[in-house]
């Protein structure tokens, strides 16, 4: 089978199977690593596939009563991780891959390194998180001290640097924030050292939390994010300051957060609710 083929078939999930478009991505990625990898064979460009549509959706964003009671089911560095993608915005990757020098307690900032779209950028350290994350990092760095004086305490460095900076590796500035418990086997280099936490460490406990807070909306660490940047928008904050905080590079993008300045409809009053007493009305029947 061939272009054409291929071609009928991708078609066939949009049209037919009204698939997501994240689905016939996925399934026109395997097919070109099937052609390309393993069969060796170059499919010509398929201008003529039909490509499902992906439907714009409004961000899940909680309430500021949801996320307190989201925060008072969380503790410890889990509580300190959350805090930090729900006060500074950043993405759960950026918060996992956070490094000691990027947190500026006197400027109350943090720097954003090789963040989407190899994007640096500065957000804010909100004061909430100042002391709890001084207590914190005074710990890995007692544990980073253990490690140096057990003949490991290297952490992953990113591109050439380790090159460049033989180093630079050991020094306290380029560790994790938020170190791994457990020293690991790096299976690139095989040196043996502590990563940063595992991805499903912070999710998992976010999503445990909000059952137990009973909050009925799907929320994940990402819904962090959203909320940051619509209770931002809430206060008054003017949208190109919330775009770079953010990082989005075009402010298009933050505009799907100003659906919360649409209260009632875009701002327009219901009929209902100019009548006197709707509620009693109901009542009555």
């Amino acid at each position: 089978m061939g272009g054409a083929e291929v071609t009928a078939f991708l078609t066939h999930l949009a049209r037919e199977r009204a698939v997501a478009a994240a689905t016939q991505n996925q399934a026109l990625s395997a097919l070109l690593f099937l052609y390309g990898e393993v069969l060796e064979i170059k499919l010509p460009w398929m201008d003529g596939i039909e490509r499902a549509k992906r439907p714009v959706r409004v961000p899940v964003v909680l309430t500021v009563e949801e996320v307190k009671a989201l925060f008072a089911r969380l503790d410890g560095t889990k509580w300190l991780m959350a805090g930090l993608l729900y006060g500074s915005g950043l993405r759960l990757r950026e918060c996992l891959k956070l490094r000691v020098k990027d947190v500026d307690f006197e400027y109350r900032q943090i720097t954003v390194r090789d963040g989407k779209g190899g994007k640096d950028r500065v957000t804010m350290l909100p004061g909430e998180l100042v002391e709890p994350l001084r207590s914190h990092l005074a710990r890995v760095k007692s544990l980073h001290e253990h490690d140096l004086a057990e003949g490991y305490g290297t952490a992953e460095l990113p591109f050439a640097l380790a090159r460049k900076y033989p180093n630079a590796a050991s020094q306290w500035g380029w560790q994790y924030v938020f170190p791994s418990r457990k020293r690991s086997t790096d299976p690139r280099s095989g040196e043996i050292r502590r990563h940063h936490v595992y991805d499903d460490v912070l999710p998992r406990a976010i999503g445990q939390a909000a059952r137990e807070a009973g909050i009925a909306k799907p929320v994940g660490s990402h819904t962090l994010r959203h909320s940051f940047a619509t209770h931002l928008l809430d206060a008054g904050h003017d949208i190109r300051t919330v775009q770079e905080l953010l990082g989005h590079a075009d402010v298009s993008t933050t505009m799907v957060y100003t659906h919360v300045l649409n209260k009632g409809g875009r701002g327009v009053s219901s009929p209902l609710d100019r009548l006197r007493e709707p509620g009693a009305a109901y009542a009555a029947r």
